[in-house]
């Protein structure tokens, strides 16, 4: 497992992010994710020359200003024994698809859920939530709760399995 920051390419425009050079080294040294240390924020405070709680300060300011989109854990799901990884899409009314996104985002077992636009006709979905199991069964058993959850809001759904697993980076910046 690896915890990365995800950094928003808008917010690198000069106007936009007004970064200065610690900034972007400090984005630069965690692109890769941050040292696994108990103490991350030091380990990469030492590298860069400057206090620690100026790194911390810095990655809040840059995640408040949405340089940073989200700093987190970017778990291998496959090395935990996960191998069913299903993408569940699902068309729900539009005027509640942020509750119902909020609701199914706080569901333990969805790593990931967001809103999407339609493409109709031929895509009718509209909320995505990304489920994790160890099997196929257990994906649609997750799934069928999500279902439950969203009761007749759900206007219909399915899922989309992974067959294969893609190198998960977000934007890289050079130093």
């Amino acid at each position: 497992m690896s915890t990365a920051a995800r950094v928003s390419k808008d917010a690198l425009e000069p106007a936009k992010g007004g970064l200065d050079a610690v900034d972007r080294g400090l984005i630069a040294a965690t692109q890769a994710g941050l040292p696994l240390s108990p103490r991350p924020y030091h380990v990469l405070a030492a590298g860069l020359g400057v206090p620690a709680e100026e790194v911390m300060q810095r990655l809040q300011r840059m995640q408040a200003a949405g340089v940073i989109r989200r700093i987190g854990a970017v778990p291998n799901h496959y090395a935990l024994g996960y191998r069913a990884n299903g993408m569940s899409v699902w068309d729900v009314p539009d005027e509640s698809v942020n509750e119902l996104g909020r609701r199914v985002g706080a569901l333990d077992f969805v790593s990931h859920c967001y809103h999407r636009p339609r493409h109709l006709p031929l895509w009718p979905y509209n909320l995505f939530a990304m489920v994790h199991g160890k099997s196929r069964e257990e994906v649609e058993d997750k799934v069928a709760r999500i279902a439950g959850l969203l009761g007749d809001a759900n206007h219909g759904h399915t899922v989309l399995y992974s067959t294969r697993i893609l190198k998960k980076m977000g934007l890289r910046i050079g130093t």
